[in-house]
């Protein structure tokens, strides 16, 4: 089958280090110093208690399938899913290389990145 075509994710000077760092194959959160929340989608201001004193850190990588949906059929389908990372954010995301009735909600997974069409990479799941 062959690979779907993933658009190149719009780089924010905000977020910069974030798709600088899934090029190299690392995911990275950020967290408040004030109120110690991590969050995704990475940003300057905490979501949490509206501190500015954040600062990144890496994430291990791994958590669970929180939901899920497969869109589309055959070589056009793909899996879109919220994954609850083991820090306790949960994002937004894809399902990769695995069929998908091989997913399930609550079954492990660890981040893969993707290479995009032209710009950085972009972070999705597998099943651990």
């Amino acid at each position: 089958m062959p690979e779907r075509k993933i658009p190149a994710p719009r780089a924010l000077p905000e977020s910069l280090p974030y798709w600088q760092a899934a090029d190299e194959g690392r995911l990275m959160l950020k967290q408040c110093g004030a109120c110690g929340q991590p969050h995704h989608y990475p940003r300057d201001i905490c979501p949490f208690c509206l501190s500015g004193d954040t600062s990144w850190v890496e994430a291990a990588g791994t958590g669970h399938v929180y939901s899920y949906s497969t869109m589309g059929q055959g070589e056009a389908a793909y899996t879109l899913a919220f994954v609850t990372l083991d820090e306790g954010v949960t994002l937004m995301t894809n399902l990769v290389d695995a069929e998908p009735q091989q997913f399930a909600i609550g079954q492990r997974v660890k981040v893969v990145f993707k290479a995009s069409d032209g710009g950085h990479a972009v972070p999705m799941f597998t099943p651990l």
